[in-house]
């Protein structure tokens, strides 16, 4: 972000946060469309021109956010990956959803509120970091359980998992009466993805 002044001192970053979470909050209220400095300002219960000290316009704010929630996730994979490699493939997944489910529920569920923002719009660079992260923890897994590693459709599987599983978590949170309970859900797609492995590697040895 291109800020007029940097957030350095202690006050600073609190006024940063406040600018940010106040998004996340009218967001959640009224969507993004809406979406206006003023606002936002107003919620953070500062000036519009203290505002522009640090973002020089609503996009700025946006882009903040998505980076808020790009990092928050990548430091829940990171703690998650020495727990989780020591896994089986499913009960991986499982311990990741449940950690997933936690973040998104965090102060008054600001990232649940504004999942379909997120999740569509995330730029680029802020997807990056957990691509990287999330290659990390494969690799950690793979190095720790040779036996997958030549999985012929892996790097497919790690797709549809991250992407199909995450969307599905993020719509039945999301829900006022969903269809299946959170358990089910993620019990489910767990169990998809260890027969998705076990017949890869029967197809696998076929082959051989």
């Amino acid at each position: 972000m291109d800020k007029t002044r940097k957030p350095k001192q202690e006050r600073s970053r609190k006024t940063v946060e406040a600018i940010v979470e106040a998004g996340f909050i009218f967001i959640s209220r009224e969507g993004k469309d809406t979406l206006t400095t003023t606002k936002v300002a107003d919620i953070a219960g500062v000036s519009v021109g203290t505002l522009y000290e640090y973002f020089s316009n609503k996009e700025e704010i946006l882009d903040a956010m998505y980076a808020r929630f790009s990092e928050d996730v990548v430091v829940m994979l990171k703690e998650v990956t020495p727990e989780v490699i020591r896994k089986t493939p499913d009960e991986g997944i499982l311990h990741i959803l449940h950690q997933l489910r936690e973040l998104l529920s965090r102060n008054n569920k600001r990232y649940l509120h504004c999942a379909a923002l997120l999740s569509q719009h995330l730029p680029d660079h802020h997807v990056a970091p957990l691509r990287k992260v999330l290659a990390t923890l494969s690799l950690q897994y793979l190095t720790r359980n040779p036996e997958y590693i030549h999985l012929p459709n892996l790097p497919v599987m790690n797709y549809i998992m991250t992407h199909g599983g995450i969307a599905a978590l993020v719509h039945q949170l999301g829900s006022d009466d969903p269809a299946v309970s959170f358990d089910e859900l993620s019990q489910g797609l767990a169990t998809m993805a260890r027969h998705m492995i076990e017949g890869s590697m029967r197809d696998a040895r076929a082959g051989t």
